[in-house]
């Protein structure tokens, strides 16, 4: 596996995040004129409503079927984070911190992480600025 950095760690799978997101956005507009078409004419008026209906399902399901699972990792993450910052200081994460900064900061190594962190909590820094600022960067090869 490649290894991990701040350039070269975002996760995209093609086939989900553009072919099939390419496909259902196609798909719908293509019911959408389907259903436009069949105004006027009862015979296909059902169908087309249930054809754009589906689409508009499928791609609340695409959505959630992402989103679900990476709000528990977001979770996950937390706790890993937590235990880590707890093992290291035998103190909690400061509670200050944002779920998109503790994300952000579990690229950092261990000798870096502690002080990440505080200065995370302390200036307000962003996830991208917390991910900038790491040297040693820790990959996670496990997300999803």
């Amino acid at each position: 596996m490649q290894e991990q950095s701040y350039a070269k760690h975002a996760r995209l799978v093609p086939g989900y995040h553009f072919i099939l997101f390419g496909i259902l956005v196609l798909s719908l507009i293509g019911s959408c004129v389907n259903l436009w078409n069949s105004i006027g004419d009862h015979t296909r008026l059902y169908s087309a409503t249930l054809l754009v209906v589906v689409f508009v399902c499928l791609l609340m399901l695409f959505y959630y079927v992402r989103s679900f699972p990476l709000k528990a990792q977001d979770r996950a993450i937390r706790a890993e984070e937590n235990l880590r910052h707890f093992a290291m200081t035998g103190r909690m994460l400061d509670s200050r911190l944002t779920m998109r900064q503790v994300i952000g900061l579990r690229f950092a190594s261990d000798e870096e992480f502690v002080e990440l962190s505080r200065r995370a909590a302390n200036e307000g820094l962003s996830e991208t600025d917390i991910k900038k600022a790491i040297k040693n960067w820790r990959s996670d090869n496990y997300r999803v």
